[in-house]
């Protein structure tokens, strides 16, 4: 395997374009085609970022001073870099790192998506691939395909368009007799009104109504068809989003994500429906009049035409310029959506901080430069469309000077003049609208590429094609069991625990140990680097993640409450679960009594995340919503973290009666809510560092002892500081067993 950041300072200190790699144990750093620096990191101790004044270096540290703090002469140098390179180096060291220490690989999970390996080319921070090298025939023959079901109707509009502007094709025709038969008899002396004149004027109002007629059923038909082929597309996005992992979300952003099911789907559609009928018409328009000018002047029709291709060899060039225009304005709008998103989603947290100000500016800053930046677009559109326009009107100077000569001469007559001005019109409608394309284009090829890359994205977290959904007794195992969110920075290391069937096991440690990552491997939000993880004997990654997470219930440490009355909160677990059981459920959540205290019960609204009611009260409905579908596994996360001691201790004797009959997982701060744990774990640096009962981890003062007395401390610290001075249980409870 082989990874490569880049870095852009020479060891002289210029810039340069340089590249590290690592492979088979030997890291390079190369100037282009010179390579300055290669050795095998077999006599290495590591690999050491030293960051200097505006700039940084790379250093390999020899084993002979590892076990000192080396002065930065002994290091070796392996390249230096600007500030820019910085977070891309030290993605470089940490793999490294790890390979000398474990002799195992790693992929880069940052900086080599920073780069595209085919032109070198940063990527956009939102995409996994390169707008400039993706296969752009591919993405069109997948979006079309996804236009079958409608390719019928879809068709039929752009034939009622093409027949309802071809009408106008007979405009000029009448025009031209009217101005050679009928004008001319009028010019010599006839009274009164033509004959024929009244019957042409009918028949280009009807010509004329028909093709509106056509154009408006065109039209409807095409708005229907954009609709459905919208919301088809939308729905498959969004379904994708859903089963993405959270790894995969965490990459992204929400306003980015919205933008791809909202927006750039709309984009898509418009572009589809409206520029691509106006795509068929024009072209099909285009050809029907260039043979009919070309029947009746070819002399006249090549004046039309002289500045046709320099006209699309300017377009093309501008083309790619553009594009990345309009991926830049791209990125700052999903950007400033994200911001918010963020700031409506934190309002509390802002107005609690008084930060109203700073978000304003914050939000200001990035829409400024959006603005900027499509001000920028427009301002240069403004200035190519005329240019444009005017370098094909150089044609129709050309049919008036040479068609008017003709008509003095006596080669040519009147009509024939006005009907290929009118025409030329005809011709050049197309042709400015192609000048208007690449525009279109540009928007609609990089939301057509985002939506892709969202749909092509392959989930961390796989379904075998036979999943073993064998029946979840309780019996977890965890085998050896080492993860990172990246592979090179482990969170568990080597982690077997074994889990009996109705065991109540509580999770301790200090925070960033670990604690919420197991349960994450458990509910297999993520599965592990090494090792397994069994319940009832069956490896995780061979069951269904649906039927694993329909039979686990958890209540996290961070509650989420969705927009929405109470009941539907908590029958958000049983979409089919009857009013007793969810009544049932909240009784044994110890919230049955508050919730009948609000003005309209269990169909009370609580607003999006549950704001209008405490955090306490939050919290006992997540519990009441993880056990409303009776789990053979229940997992705790912080269920108690928002509850007061008094109310505290009213949910312990309620979760005593839940974590009956049903296996367990508790993490919990307040050690008082573990006492009655059957099992406690003791996790350290990513590894089991204790295990046992609360009186067996208080004998052997460990870890675990040290905790609670230091949580003993605090709390008669506090209790001190209150009036009255009085002790609280939450410190007897804590280390009573002491």
């Amino acid at each position: 395997m082989t990874i490569g950041v880049s870095y852009d300072l020479g060891l002289d200190g210029n810039y340069c374009v340089g590249r590290l790699s690592f492979e088979e144990g030997v890291v390079s750093a190369a100037e282009g085609d010179k390579i300055s620096f290669s050795r095998s990191v077999s006599c290495a101790h590591k690999l050491k970022q030293r960051t200097d004044v505006g700039c940084g270096r790379l250093e390999l540290v020899p084993k002979n001073l590892e076990n000192k703090d080396s002065d930065p002469g002994e290091n070796i140098t392996v390249c230096r870099f600007s500030m820019s390179c910085v977070e891309e180096i030290a993605e470089f060291c940490k793999v490294v790192n790890h390979y000398i220490k474990t002799g195992e690989e790693s992929e880069i999970s940052f900086a080599e998506r920073r780069v595209c390996p085919k032109c070198g080319r940063y990527l956009v921070s939102d995409l996994d691939v390169c707008m400039f090298c993706v296969d752009k025939k591919l993405i069109w023959r997948r979006t079309f395909s996804m236009m079958k079901p409608y390719a019928k109707a879809f068709t039929v509009s752009s034939l009622l368009l093409t027949l309802g502007k071809g009408s106008e094709m007979f405009i000029p025709l009448f025009i031209q007799t009217m101005a050679d038969n009928l004008l001319q008899l009028s010019g010599e002396g006839f009274d009164g009104v033509p004959p024929g004149i009244l019957r042409m004027g009918l028949m280009l109002a009807t010509v004329m109504l028909g093709g509106q007629a056509l154009m408006m059923v065109s039209m409807r038909l095409a708005n229907k068809v954009g609709s459905l082929y919208t919301n088809d597309l939308r729905s498959v996005v969004y379904d994708k989003i859903q089963k993405l992992s959270l790894a995969s979300m965490s990459k992204k952003t929400s306003g980015d994500l919205l933008k791809r099911v909202t927006s750039d789907t709309l984009i898509i559609r418009r572009f589809l429906s409206e520029q691509g009928r106006y795509a068929i018409e024009q072209l099909i328009f285009f050809i029907i009049i260039f043979c009919v000018m070309l029947r009746k002047s070819p002399m006249l029709t090549f004046m039309v035409f002289v500045p046709v291709p320099f006209t699309i060899y300017f377009i093309g060039r501008f083309w790619k310029f553009m594009r990345s225009r309009y991926e830049k304005q791209w990125r700052l709008d999903s950007r400033s959506r994200s911001i918010l998103h963020d700031i409506i989603k934190g309002i509390r947290v802002v107005k609690a901080f008084g930060n109203e100000e700073a978000e304003i500016k914050k939000f200001a800053g990035v829409t400024k430069e959006l603005a900027q930046v499509s001000s920028s677009n427009e301002q240069m559109w403004s200035l190519l469309f005329p240019s444009l326009i005017f370098c094909t009107g150089i044609g129709e100077f050309l049919v008036l000077y040479f068609g008017g000569r003709g008509i003095l001469e006596g080669t040519r007559s009147l009509g024939i003049l006005i009907q290929f001005t009118m025409y030329i019109a005809y011709i050049y409608g197309p042709l400015r609208w192609i000048v208007s394309f690449p525009r279109w284009l540009a928007d609609a090829m990089t939301s057509m590429v985002k939506v892709f890359e969202i749909l092509d994205e392959k989930p961390d977290i796989a379904e075998g094609e036979n999943p073993n959904n064998v029946l979840l007794s309780g019996d977890i195992n965890f085998e050896g069991v080492s993860f990172g969110y990246k592979s090179y920075e482990p969170v568990l290391k080597e982690i077997s625990l074994d889990i009996k069937p109705g065991e109540m096991v509580g999770i301790v440690g200090r925070s960033g140990v670990g604690k919420s990552t197991l349960i994450n491997l458990l509910m297999r939000l993520y599965d592990p680097n090494a090792g397994s993880v069994r319940i009832a004997g069956v490896d995780l990654r061979d069951m269904s993640p649906d039927y694993i997470h329909e039979n686990i219930g958890v209540v996290f440490q961070d509650t989420f409450l969705f927009a929405g009355t109470i009941y539907d909160n908590i029958a958000y677990a049983k979409p089919d679960a009857k009013p007793e059981e969810i009544v049932a459920a909240c009784k044994v959540a110890n919230a049955h009594d508050f919730i009948m205290q609000t003005a309209d019960g269990y169909n009370t609204v609580i607003g999006e995340n549950g704001h209008s009611i405490s955090g306490g009260e939050r919290q006992r409905l997540a519990i009441a919503r993880a056990i409303i579908k009776n789990p053979s596994i229940l997992i705790l996360d912080e269920a108690t973290s928002s509850l007061d001691v008094e109310t505290e201790s009213a949910i312990q004797e309620s979760l005593s009666r839940i974590v009956k009959g049903r296996t367990t997982l508790a993490i919990a701060h307040r050690l008082s809510t573990l006492r009655q744990a059957d099992k406690l774990v003791v996790i350290d640096k990513g590894r089991i560092a204790e295990a046992g009962t609360h009186a067996e981890l208080l004998r052997m003062r460990g870890i675990y002892y040290n905790l609670v007395m230091a949580q003993r401390q605090t709390t008669k610290m506090a209790a001190q500081a209150q009036p009255g001075g009085g002790a609280v249980s939450e410190g007897t409870a804590a280390g009573g067993a002491a």
